[in-house]
């Protein structure tokens, strides 16, 4: 049993952790014992390289862990791993706050870097699927979703650039507008034919003078006269992407994302600089 567990857990209590953190700072703790015991390594002798070699137990899938008796195929995450160092670093933050011997500084314990996730890409067939889900001649809903589709996925816009668009900023005739992106810089956004198109019949088919470039069309109306109440929030956008590509059996997560990211997949095959998104 590693030295003054039982205390450590008290204090937890005390400093009104949660039933389960402490839990599960109990079990955490239990592994790096059983490691310790399996590998014939007394507490005080713990150093770096017994943390590298508790790492690789960690990531290995025949390891054995507390109580069991055969070993466990299933491998840890990252994020599992770390909970695991994590737990440690308090446990051992403790021991020196008490004056308990402690065997090595907890900062010594090095969380694992979490690999990261880059966005699944769509196939530019999976993105006309879902760019052509919508159905415009139903009612107006329809219209402006296939409004919101096709801009998101001819400018690459952010979603957050998309809902604060205003009717008065779209030039329609130049097929442009500009827009506010990092650092508050202005940058001139073009819009491919079918955009605007579906933009200028959204905006025809329109009875209302609100500001708003795309607005919602459910819950009370708005009754100032500018009807920023009435504007799409991101959340919004989220959900009609996730409804149409549902409704077409888009095989990968749907978020606005895929079509921004799909828009600079295809200009690097048109061999522009998808760095001009950024």
């Amino acid at each position: 049993m590693l030295p003054h567990i039982n205390d450590f857990l008290l204090n937890l209590q005390a400093s009104h952790y949660s039933p389960s953190t402490i839990c599960n700072y109990e079990r955490d703790l239990e592994v790096f014992d059983y490691f310790l015991n399996e590998s014939n390594i007394e507490f005080d002798k713990v150093n770096k390289r017994t943390i590298r070699y508790y790492k690789a137990y960690l990531t290995s899938r025949g390891r054995k862990t507390a109580g069991l008796s055969n070993g466990n195929d299933k491998q840890l995450g990252t994020h599992s791993i770390n909970y695991k160092l994590t737990a440690l670093r308090v446990y051992l933050r403790y021991l020196i706050d008490m004056d308990y011997p402690c065997p090595l500084p907890p900062e010594a314990v090095k969380l694992m870097k979490a690999a990261r996730k880059y966005p699944q890409a769509a196939e530019l067939n999976d993105l006309i699927r879902l760019i052509e889900a919508p159905t415009p001649e139903s009612n107006i809903i329809g219209l402006r979703d296939k409004a919101i589709l096709e801009t998101l996925f001819s400018t690459g816009l952010r979603v957050s650039e998309l809902v604060s668009l205003n009717r008065g900023q779209i030039d329609l005739e130049r097929q442009e507008f500009g827009v506010k992106g990092k650092g508050d810089k202005i940058r001139v956004v073009l819009l491919s034919d079918t955009a605007a198109q579906w933009i200028r019949r959204y905006l025809q088919s329109r009875r209302d003078y609100f500001k708003p470039l795309f607005i919602r069309y459910s819950g009370a109306i708005a009754t100032e006269k500018n009807g920023e109440k009435m504007r799409l929030t991101a959340r919004s956008i989220q959900n009609i992407v996730t409804k149409y590509a549902k409704k077409c059996g888009l095989p990968i997560k749907a978020s606005p994302n895929i079509l921004r990211h799909g828009f600079a997949t295809y200009l690097a095959e048109q061999g522009a600089n998808p760095a001009a998104l950024q």
